[in-house]
């Protein structure tokens, strides 16, 4: 499958914030919007953006219509999110594949995201997965440095990388996310598409039983079958009461797989949170611990 490429995003170039999922903190909100400004337009529909709807930045209506809006500005480059928490999935309902596709914009964000990207895959158009507006608030130089390198089309291959899977080298389109999203989209029509790709994987605070769950889940309906890698990044938070180790879960559930399986991207909910071009071609090489962007 091939993925079209928005317009590479330049700087002085239109950007649109959008709030998909839940409410923010207004202070990291107001320091990442500063720190675009130094190099981009920034629009967004203020105050509307500050709603709050319990764990929602406000209802389902509102969250459409923002994006609709950011899909429909004829100068925005790319659509950035503010954050993620909860709230994507309630959206994609309302939402067509055509119009994702008719806007050819970038889509930057993760976490709740990945429902996004997944319906951004399904349009065969490339997205970012990597860090949003309120992250970027309280990011160093260096990861705001490496944000800006990906939003305007720079994505250097990943070295230093362990082998869980089988030896060789495997390519195919880069899809995923958030393995707890991912897993609430098994059996919906709004599964990433999943032949012949690359299969990214990242978590939060999930217990490790909860992570064996998801992946079995995944495992079960046949996502791994229908892939060619598999990309792991952090599993941040990934403690329980039972002391098993989260990277023995992935090593158990994934290890036994035909599939070229590389693991320690530092991207996801840790630190660095490394940019990602979901959509690209990607190859995995198990012999060297890289993952390349082709």
């Amino acid at each position: 499958m091939e993925f079209a490429s928005p317009p590479l995003v330049r700087p002085d170039a239109a950007i649109r914030l959008i709030a998909p999922s839940g409410p923010f903190d207004r202070e990291r909100f107001e320091a990442g919007v500063a720190f675009l400004r130094e190099r981009y337009e920034v629009r967004y529909d203020d105050p509307s953006i500050h709603s709050r709807d319990g764990f929602l930045a406000g209802d389902d209506e509102r969250r459409v219509r923002e994006l609709r809006d950011a899909l429909a500005d004829p100068d925005a480059a790319a659509i950035v999110a503010v954050r993620g928490g909860y709230g994507a999935t309630r959206i994609l309902g309302h939402l067509e594949v055509a119009e994702i596709r008719r806007a050819n914009k970038w889509l930057v964000g993760f976490s709740d995201l990945t429902a996004l990207h997944a319906l951004w895959g399904r349009a065969a158009l490339r997205s970012i997965h990597g860090p949003m507006v309120a992250w970027l608030g309280a990011a160093d130089d260096l990861a705001r440095a490496q944000w800006v390198a990906a939003l305007e089309g720079t994505h250097p291959p990943i070295g230093e990388l362990s082998s869980l899977g089988r030896e060789g080298a495997a390519e195919g389109h880069l899809v995923g996310g958030n393995l707890a999203v991912l897993a609430s989209l098994v059996g919906t029509p709004y599964e990433p598409p999943l032949t012949g790709a690359i299969l990214f994987l990242e978590e939060v605070a999930e217990a490790p039983y909860r992570v064996d769950r998801m992946l079995t889940t995944l495992r079960h309906a046949g996502w791994f079958e229908r892939v060619h890698g598999v990309l792991l990044g952090e599993f941040t938070g990934c403690v329980g009461k039972h002391e098993v180790d989260v990277q023995r879960v992935l090593a158990d559930r994934l290890g036994s797989l035909d599939r070229v399986v590389l693991s320690g991207v530092a991207s996801g909910h840790g630190r660095r949170n490394r940019p990602l071009p979901l959509g690209a071609r990607t190859r995995l090489d198990a012999r060297t611990g890289t993952a390349s962007f082709l």
